[in-house]
């Protein structure tokens, strides 16, 4: 309709002037780049924007902890490119704005993380995704990226569905209906690299419909249309200062099958659960979280 369409443009516009008037003059200097940097995809220019201004004082913002097993340390993993499943997304998963750190600390492969295809057609914030290395959630894109490219991939399992399941009371992560990942990881051999993000359903407060028509909507857009609140109760403001544990487990080591069959994706399936419950249990006490529960959904 008619007022779809000027708002389309009125935030095609908006977008556009934070770029002139904000972005140029201002985080240009932060990022200490030039114009002749911007890339296209290329391995050095995606590390270059890996350590993005923005992206590092998140990390500082949230006070941001990184916990890790010793099976991850060098050289396990140097000659290996890993599938980082993190978990749960709430509004934002801050936790893996620490781009450098997932492309570097276990080995010195690049990491690409995914994101929702529809996010890279936004104008400007898909030059800054793309930059980054982001690529599209698709299956076919990331089996790519691992075997072809030999790159490491990083997946918020939970996406655009976990953003709905927050609670007070309870973690809860949507990973019941996630067979996929299995899939992906056995027809590139990688190894699922469980996650968990402290303190990232903390971050906002979520208003959610009781009917579900907006995660219906959702699921159609390929988008989030949730309200949300952040600090100072700020409508779609910054997040709260909360401080934010990332938590990863042991590898699951998975064969390389190119055809698996439904009875292994159930079996792996049930590991990365499994890998996921025990990491919960083992830090949330530390994390200040003694009496929560993992549900999952």
């Amino acid at each position: 309709s008619r007022i779809v369409i000027q708002c389309i443009f009125v935030y095609v516009f908006a977008l556009g002037a934070v770029e002139v008037c904000v972005f140029k003059p201002y985080f240009r200097n932060k990022y200490n780049l030039k114009a002749d940097v911007i890339h296209n995809g290329s391995k050095e220019g995606i590390e270059l924007y890996q350590y993005a201004f923005t992206e590092r004082n998140t990390s500082k913002y949230l006070s941001a902890k990184f916990i890790w097993p010793s099976s991850l340390h060098r050289p396990a993993m140097e000659s290996t490119p890993m599938l980082f499943a993190i978990v749960p997304h709430g509004v934002a998963p801050f936790g893996i704005t620490t781009y450098p750190m997932w492309s570097k600390l276990f080995n010195d492969t690049l990491c690409r993380w995914t994101c929702a295809p529809v996010l890279l057609s936004i104008p400007i914030i898909s030059i800054f995704l793309r930059n980054i290395g982001y690529i599209p959630a698709k299956s076919s894109s990331i089996v790519e990226t691992l075997t072809k490219k030999e790159q490491n991939v990083g997946i918020i399992l939970d996406g655009i569905a976990g953003m709905f399941q927050q609670s007070s009371k309870e973690e809860k992560a949507y990973l019941k209906k996630r067979l996929g990942i299995i899939k992906i990881a056995l027809r590139s051999g990688a190894p699922i690299v469980p996650v968990y993000g402290f303190g990232h359903t903390d971050m906002y407060t979520v208003v959610v419909d009781p009917l579900g028509v907006l995660e219906k909507l959702s699921h159609m857009l390929g988008a989030s249309l949730t309200p949300f609140f952040g600090r100072w109760m700020w409508f779609l403001g910054p997040p709260r200062r909360t401080p934010i544990s990332v938590v990863f487990g042991e590898p699951i080591v998975c064969p390389k099958v190119e055809e698996p069959t439904k009875e292994m994706i159930v079996e792996y399936h049930q590991k990365m659960l499994d890998a996921y419950e025990n990491l919960f249990e083992t830090h949330k006490e530390a994390y200040g979280w003694k009496d929560k529960k993992l549900r999952f959904v």
